[in-house]
């Protein structure tokens, strides 16, 4: 008899009452990978499995255990022969390629890592950037998913490293708002995980501020979950922190850092926002800033999501049939016109960098803060802070990638195996072997092809 569930699909498990049967090594592991606390699930299922080597339930929430990890070889090595004995359990036959796929990934990564250089010299900036991807603290729709402290530890790991920039760019995954308005997006009988709509508290706009966060993009897939009455708190919430923010059409951020006039714009695959598939209308936005800034950035939100969308393909990514732009056509184009940098999130992965006409791109930093309603398992439980140096015209001259993941329920910390810069360092090599960036062993990148 099947016993199993999707991991991320679990609800709390409540603990047995006085008198009742002691937990399974089976119910302890399914708790813990509840929690997202892959040690402790992958050694209930190791228990389970030694009691009894045939119980394939076990061996399927083994696996994972261990995805949760990121350990691969042993996703795969659960799995094997689970899908030989028998081919039709569960969702194997999609999962186990998925697996494979990650495991080749992560080899790639390894052996990239050992050829690198140790370091690269940084270079001498007048703007020192610090960037991250997707952020979402907690939702209250549809029925909470907030934080036991309300989210205030949220940065408490990452605070100082995200403080010690001159400008810290994020992405705001979903509307700031207090307003009680249903959802313009999901039908009120949608059934649980079918659809996602994100708003959090206008009062978590404080914790952004005191993390550091100089400017965010609001042009992103979520920012008009609740229409346009939250979307204009976000914008008045924001303004109220002295955070700067792009998003709806024609809008910029420009302010001044060190002397330089800094301008920030945020495209997204829709209209609602600046619109990234209008590539002529998103070159004439940034012409605009190039003629009154002196150092222009662009930030996107597109190509498809999950563990999947790693790479960057040539020509247009399509996820659920819609349009989520052609990425390639779009960074040269807003470098051809005058960009210095581009910021690129959305597919919830990190994906490679490349050096074009001595600015770079990055075309995904991955989720970095995100409570409670993503998923974070394997590679999209791994973010960036991705550090870039410009000189006065707007040059990159160095810079790092700083690696975080995601503990429990979407905390970031701080990863000391800086898994990141493994990720990108194989992601460049395979997607950009021309014009891909450079990046030492210890995350460091080379302003040289």
């Amino acid at each position: 008899m099947k016993r199993s569930l999707l991991p991320l699909l679990l609800t709390t498990l409540v603990a047995p009452a006085i008198g009742a049967e002691p937990p399974t090594a089976y119910d302890q592991g399914m708790a813990a990978l509840t929690a997202k606390d892959g040690t402790t699930a992958v050694t209930a299922f190791q228990a389970c499995l030694a009691a009894t080597p045939s119980d394939d339930a076990c061996r399927w929430q083994l696996g994972w255990a261990y995805w949760v990890q990121n350990d691969w070889q042993d996703v795969v090595s659960a799995w094997e022969p689970l899908a030989q004995r028998t081919p039709s359990y569960e969702t194997i036959a999609r999962d186990l390629p998925s697996a494979r796929a990650q495991l080749a990934t992560q080899t790639a990564a390894q052996a990239a890592r050992a050829s690198a250089p140790a370091t690269f010299p940084p270079g001498r900036s007048v703007i020192r950037l610090r960037a991250v991807g997707d952020m979402m603290l907690g939702t209250l729709f549809p029925d909470g998913a907030l934080a036991p402290d309300d989210a205030a530890g949220t940065f408490d790991a990452v605070r100082s490293t995200l403080l010690d920039a001159d400008i810290t760019f994020g992405n705001l995954e979903g509307p700031l708002c207090d307003n009680p308005a249903p959802s313009d997006k999901c039908k009120p009988d949608a059934a649980p995980g079918s659809c996602y709509a994100f708003r959090s508290p206008t009062r978590y706009g404080t914790l952004y501020k005191a993390a550091g966060f100089d400017v965010v993009s609001t042009a992103n897939n979520h920012a008009g979950d609740f229409g346009d009455a939250c979307r204009i708190e976000t914008e008045h919430t924001l303004d109220a922190e002295g955070i700067h923010w792009s998003g709806q059409p024609g809008t910029v951020a420009e302010w001044t850092v060190n002397g330089e006039k800094i301008g920030l714009i945020g495209f997204h695959t829709n209209m609602a926002c600046n619109y990234l598939n209008d590539t002529a209308g998103a070159v004439a936005l940034v012409q605009q800033l190039v003629a009154r800034d002196d150092i222009v950035i662009v930030s996107f939100h597109g190509g498809a999501e999950g563990s999947k969308a790693q790479h960057v393909p040539v020509g247009k990514e399509l996820f659920y049939g819609e349009d989520r732009g052609d990425l390639r056509i779009f960074t040269h184009a807003v470098v051809d016109a005058g960009a210095d940098l581009v910021l690129g999130h959305g597919p919830h992965v990190i994906r490679g960098m490349e050096l074009y006409k001595g600015r770079l791109i990055e075309y995904s930093m991955g989720n970095f803060a995100t409570y409670g309603r993503f998923n974070l398992s394997g590679a999209q439980g791994i973010g960036e802070i991705l550090e870039v140096g410009l000189a006065a015209d707007g040059a990159f001259v160095g810079g790092r990638i700083i690696g975080t993941r995601q503990e429990g329920q979407g905390r970031p910390v701080l990863d000391p195996q800086n898994q990141a810069a493994d990720l990108v360092r194989a992601l460049t090599a395979s997607d950009f072997a021309t014009n891909g960036a450079k990046i030492a062993q210890d995350g460091t990148i080379s302003a040289a092809n």
